[in-house]
């Protein structure tokens, strides 16, 4: 039996709790933030508020508290949304042991600093620690509520400690949520994260009544821009095409359960991102905050990236979609076989 520690009570966090339950040969404790969270599993069993009709199995403990959840941890996920897993680790970091497996769980970047979140958590953990922590990022093509229904999924542990991803790889996997290795964390992180904004691109054509052409046309050039980030991030081409790459875009960009598609969807049909926001109850739509960093990043290692350039543009200056999509289809024309 592994004692497993999960931080984040939101959809995708309490999904991973419900995969490691339904095993019955785990000891599986879940962070809540909330408390209308923690009441409703703690006696229905239940998160209502971000994953409905998902039973969570009764060997899932629920607390309020850093310190029972996490320990004597063999592994900690941090499922929290990006921008507050620094604070997070900077909260937990008393608790926390040299041996314990320290797991991302969330796709995005800190705006702050445009760091993947291995980094921030290195970053954090690793500034007192006597030894670099033992970190990972979880990440694939994963809709929570298709994984906790027990829908066939796979997903992709990244980690140079090869012992750290075969851990996670064995407690993780089961008949229904099979889970491969991966040492390319700069890969698997950013794919993860900039499948995002293309998400929100993709739902920016879909609102404005474009066809399938232009979604292929997307998801295409989308994966051609993420991969020279990823790149010149010093990550590696042929992680693009695997499950945290080409298989995450796909299901972003064209799935009816993806949040970040869904606001680009309401862009698309003239909504105010203000107003959409406002609506979607506090859940978190990560390509936001991503586009951000991502046109950081990018700048930064002097890289072109157009369909992140105009979401951005659109996200902050609400500049029309339209206009974007105009703008994107009358650039120089150029060689495909160069990723231009």
């Amino acid at each position: 039996m592994s004692r497993v520690s999960i931080l984040g009570a939101g959809a995708w966090g309490t999904a991973l709790a419900i995969v490691l339950g339904r095993k019955g040969i785990h000891d599986v404790r879940l962070w809540v933030r909330e408390k209308e969270v923690y009441d409703a599993i703690a006696s229905r069993h239940v998160n209502d508020i971000f994953l409905t009709g998902c039973p969570i199995p009764k060997s899932v403990s629920v607390t309020t508290e850093y310190e029972p959840c996490i320990q004597e941890a063999e592994i900690v996920v941090c499922a929290v949304p990006s921008q507050h897993c620094r604070v997070v680790f900077q909260e937990i970091k008393r608790y926390l042991q040299p041996q314990m497996l320290l797991v991302s769980a969330t796709k995005g970047l800190e705006q702050s600093s445009l760091l993947r979140m291995t980094s921030v958590i290195s970053e954090v953990v690793g500034a007192e620690a006597h030894s670099a922590p033992r970190v990972g990022a979880l990440s694939g093509p994963s809709f929570a509520k298709e994984v906790a229904q027990g829908d066939p999924t796979a997903i992709t542990i990244a980690s140079e400690d090869t012992a750290l991803a075969q851990t996670v790889q064995r407690t993780f996997s089961d008949a229904s949520f099979r889970v491969y290795r991966n040492d390319d964390v700069t890969g698997v992180e950013l794919g993860g994260a900039l499948k995002n904004v293309v998400a929100i691109a993709a739902g920016v054509c879909d609102g404005l009544g474009l066809g399938h052409n232009s979604i292929a046309a997307l998801i295409t050039r989308g994966l051609a821009e993420i991969t020279r980030l990823v790149v010149a991030c010093g990550g590696r081409e042929h992680t693009m095409a695997g499950l945290a790459g080409l298989g995450d875009l796909v299901l972003t960009c064209t799935g009816e359960l993806s949040r970040n598609r869904s606001i680009g969807v309401e862009l698309g049909r003239g909504r105010k991102l203000s107003e959409i926001l406002s609506n979607m109850r506090g859940t978190v739509a990560e390509g936001i905050f991503t586009t951000y960093a991502a046109v950081g990043l990018a700048r930064a290692h002097g890289i072109e990236m157009p369909i992140t350039e105009q979401m951005h543009s659109i996200l902050r200056d609400g500049k029309p979609p339209r206009e974007a999509i105009h703008e994107l289809m009358t650039r120089s024309v150029k060689s495909e076989i160069n990723l231009d």
